[in-house]
C-alpha cells in the first residue's frame, strides 16, 4: 500500500513539474502582422532525415510562420531576478532553429534566474530586398509587448534584453540599433511603449556587412550613444564572417557604449547552446558573467 501511495505521489510530482515547465504562449499582434497579405501553408518542421545533427541530436527547422508568438518560460521563484530576455532563433530568415537556438536557450536563461521568452518570428522572409524587415518588426513589437505586460509577467520593465543567433542575431542587433525608428505603423497602445531593449547578446550574427566587404558595415548599421550595451560571440572559422561582430563592436567602443566581444578559434556556425566539442560552447557562461557584471542578474 505504501509503495503504491509513493508511486502516486511521484506521478503527481512529475505532472506538476511538467506543468510548471510549460510556457505561456501569446500572439504578438492583435490581428495580422504588418504587411501580411497572403496565406502561407501550415507551419511545419522541415528537418530531413539526412540533415546533420547539432551536438548529439537533430534540430527543429520551423517554417511557414505567419502568426508570430511569444513563448514565455519562467524561472523558479527562488532564483528569479526579474530580468527577461527575448530569444530570436536563427535560420537565414528561411526557417527558425526553434529548439537549440530557442527553447533550450530559454531553459538556460531560467537556470540563471532570467525569464526566457522565445520569439517565433515570421519566416520565410517576405521582402527579398530587406529580408530582415518582418523579423525586426516582430522583435520591436516583442520588446514593447513584454515591457507593456511586465507587471503581469513579473518582469522588471527596465531589464528587458534580446538575444539572437545568426539571422536571429541580425534581428536582435537591428532591434537594438534601430529602436528609435519603429519599422511599422503603430497598431495599438502597446506600440506607444518603448521598443528599445535594455541590452542585447548577438551570437554569430550575420547581415551587418556590406556585400562583398570585410571592412564596412551597411549604411543603416549605426551606433549612437543611445544604443544599448551588447555582447558578442563568434568563431574565426565561421562561414558567416566574424567581421560582422568585430566591426560592430569597434563602433560601440568608439561611441563608448558598453560591449564585450568573444572571438573563438574554432566552432563554425550554428552550434546554439549545445555541446559540439569546441571552446565556443562556453559562450553561455561568458554571457552570464557579462550580464552579472552589468547588474542584470541581481535580484529585484
Amino acid at each position: 500500500m505504501r509503495s503504491s501511495l509513493t508511486f502516486i505521489i511521484a506521478c503527481f510530482a512529475l505532472i506538476s513539474l511538467a506543468t510548471a515547465a510549460e510556457p505561456t504562449v501569446v500572439n504578438l499582434w492583435p490581428g495580422k502582422a504588418p504587411g501580411e497579405t497572403k496565406e502561407l501553408p501550415p507551419e511545419q518542421d522541415v528537418n530531413k532525415p539526412t540533415d546533420k545533427p547539432v551536438g548529439d541530436r537533430k534540430i527543429i527547422k520551423l517554417t511557414n510562420v505567419s502568426t508570430p508568438q511569444l513563448a514565455i518560460y519562467r524561472p523558479a521563484s527562488d532564483v528569479d531576478t526579474g530580468t527577461a530576455v527575448i530569444v530570436c532563433p536563427g535560420g537565414g530568415h528561411n526557417i527558425l532553429a526553434y529548439d537549440h537556438e530557442g527553447t533550450e536557450v530559454a531553459e538556460w536563461l531560467n537556470r540563471v534566474g532570467v525569464t526566457g521568452i522565445v520569439l517565433k518570428y515570421r519566416v520565410p522572409a517576405r521582402d527579398p530586398d530587406k529580408r530582415w524587415i518582418a523579423a525586426v518588426q516582430d522583435a520591436q513589437r516583442a520588446v514593447s509587448l513584454v515591457r507593456n505586460r511586465a507587471s503581469e509577467w513579473n518582469v522588471d520593465s527596465a531589464r528587458i534584453g534580446i538575444l539572437g543567433f545568426s539571422a536571429g542575431g541580425e534581428t536582435a542587433g537591428l532591434a537594438a540599433l534601430l529602436h528609435a525608428e519603429r519599422q511599422y505603423p503603430q497598431t495599438d497602445a502597446t506600440d506607444a511603449v518603448s521598443c528599445r531593449p535594455d541590452f542585447a547578446a548577438l551570437i554569430y550574427p550575420g547581415g551587418f556587412l556590406k556585400q562583398g566587404s570585410e571592412t564596412e558595415l551597411k549604411d543603416y548599421v549605426k551606433v549612437t550613444e543611445q544604443t544599448p550595451p551588447l555582447f558578442f560571440a563568434h568563431s574565426v572559422d565561421d562561414r558567416v564572417s566574424a567581421s560582422n561582430s568585430i566591426l560592430l563592436f569597434s563602433q560601440l567602443k568608439q561611441a563608448k557604449v558598453p560591449a564585450e566581444l568573444h572571438i573563438y578559434a574554432s566552432g563554425g556556425h550554428g552550434y546554439g547552446i549545445r555541446q559540439t566539442g569546441h571552446a565556443c560552447n562556453s559562450w553561455p557562461d561568458r554571457c552570464a558573467d557579462w550580464m552579472r557584471g552589468q547588474g542584470w542578474l541581481k535580484k529585484k
